[in-house]
């Protein structure tokens, strides 16, 4: 039944090949030999199958995972440096029609305050966002096609991109709603969307039948084939994910590495990002059923053989992870973090009162944008509020074409050097501002195209006068 590249979701996420590949796996979980090839393999950096790469996080050979981690943290430096862009989420509504099982969200929820957005609160939240520094959001709302239909996404969507508050902008808008029709995509595409986002969840489709009993996301394969009709309505870039801890992680984990082979094999590029969202307590939710499933080691192997297995893809750890826990695995591949972040409904403009919860889950690194900003350059990280590449038409197949040929860094480099000089300006401690300063000078000496370094220097000493937004 397997087939990458069938239309049909139960085809390219074969149960039955799944099966094959987790047996296969356990069974070589100490093959020296067999792991060594797929390294080897893997040290090329031009992906493994899903079959290789569930072999490799079973690996209990203790000298060969850190030859896994090395590799992986090699991989991630390859492509995308030290780099780590910026985001925050923006929840617009939680009104929803869907039964999901781990989310506070679900329709018979009576615990959980209703809210929706109006245009006048989304211009005070994104101001709010601004002011921090933001430039890059992903918009959320529950599925609820008479509280928050396609025209309210749509309009929320010119608003955000009209908000211009001192020197504040919101660049680039990254859309996670539920899956939905060519045409309402096609809407998305007008709208000047970044990222279209949508999580599988859970790749078992009798698990996911059982995890979503009622509601129009009930529809296995309508949800897991949402990519194809995205890509079908002209939307470029897409991101992808599950949810570690509802199902066997090993089966999910292989799930979604099938997906973003499918996605290359029958769309032609492959997924823009992969979450690795893990479960988190929520209102209305019995924690003894959902309770992480997975511990910090393997949730560090998880990511460490995502990113060998697709070396190009942006990898997103959000604040639903403690930020050891971020820590711990952004050497390993992540390339995109949020800060600051806020999952309740109308949570930046004003704090919400305890008894008004609205929020989808409970945040884990509750820092501020500043602090999280500080302790990323503090281990030598840039903070990249960096959108050139969609607004520069690199995007889909031009922006992977490019990142795969490893040409993209004359471009990220020091793009995310002067988006991080616009943040130091505009928004930043003293203290941040201080180290940033100094970041900012040693990575200029990176550059090893000359015309480059020189015009970055050029652009960030013009951003220091008050001009704003150059890119290469």
């Amino acid at each position: 039944m397997y087939n990458v590249m069938s239309p049909k979701a139960e085809e390219f996420i074969s149960d039955e090949e799944i099966l094959e590949c987790l047996a296969y796996a356990e069974e070589n979980k100490n093959n020296r030999e067999l792991i060594e090839k797929i390294l080897d393999k893997a040290s090329e950096m031009k992906g493994i199958s899903h079959k290789e790469a569930i072999v490799l996080l079973d690996c209990e050979l203790e000298d060969l995972n850190e030859r896994i981690y090395k590799l992986a943290e090699a991989i991630k430096q390859e492509f995308y440096g030290n780099r780590i862009v910026m985001f925050a989420p923006l929840y617009l509504s939680n009104y929803c029609i869907n039964g999901c099982q781990y989310c506070p969200y679900h329709a018979k929820n009576k615990h959980i305050s209703r809210k929706k957005l109006t245009q006048e609160e989304i211009v005070k939240e994104v101001t709010a966002l601004q002011d921090m520094g933001h430039k890059r959001l992903a918009i959320e709302a529950g599925e609820d096609p008479v509280n928050n239909p396609i025209e309210y996404i749509l309009e929320s969507i010119k608003t955000i991109y009209s908000i211009k508050h001192k020197n504040g902008a919101i660049r680039r808008v990254n859309v996670n709603i539920a899956a939905t029709t060519v045409e309402n995509y096609e809407k998305l595409k007008d709208a000047g969307i970044g990222t279209y986002i949508l999580f599988q969840e859970t790749y078992n489709k009798k698990s996911y039948e059982e995890l979503h009993p009622t509601g129009p996301k009930s529809d296995y394969a309508y949800h897991t084939e949402a990519m194809d009709r995205a890509r079908k309505a002209g939307i470029d870039d897409m991101g992808i994910g599950v949810l570690f801890g509802l199902n066997n992680y090993r089966y999910d984990f292989t799930g979604i590495i099938m997906h973003a082979e499918h996605m290359e094999a029958y769309g032609g590029v492959g997924p823009h990002t992969i979450s690795v969202p893990r479960v988190r307590r929520a209102d209305d939710i019995d924690p003894d059923v959902f309770d992480n499933g997975i511990s910090d080691d393997t949730f560090a192997k998880i990511v460490a053989c995502l990113r060998i297995a697709v070396p190009y893809t942006g990898m997103i750890v959000s604040t639903r992870e403690s930020a050891e826990s971020r820590k711990r695995v952004l050497h390993l591949g992540v390339s995109q973090i949020s800060g600051g972040s806020r999952t309740s409904v109308g949570g930046y403009a004003e704090e919400e009162a305890p008894e008004d919860n609205s929020a989808q889950f409970d945040v884990s690194d509750n820092r501020t944008l500043d602090e999280v900003v500080h302790w990323l350059m503090d281990m030598g990280y840039v903070p990249s509020f960096c959108t050139a590449c969609y607004r520069a038409g690199r995007t889909g197949d031009r922006f992977m074409s490019l990142l795969k040929s490893k040409q993209i860094i004359n471009c990220c480099h020091p793009n995310a050097l002067m988006t991080l000089k616009e943040y130091l300006e505009d928004y930043a401690s003293e203290g941040t501002k201080e180290i940033g300063e100094k970041l900012i000078k040693e990575e200029l000496k990176k550059i090893t195209n000359p015309v480059v370094k020189e015009k970055a220097t050029e652009y960030i000493e013009n951003i220091h006068s008050g001009q704003r937004d150059f890119r290469f």
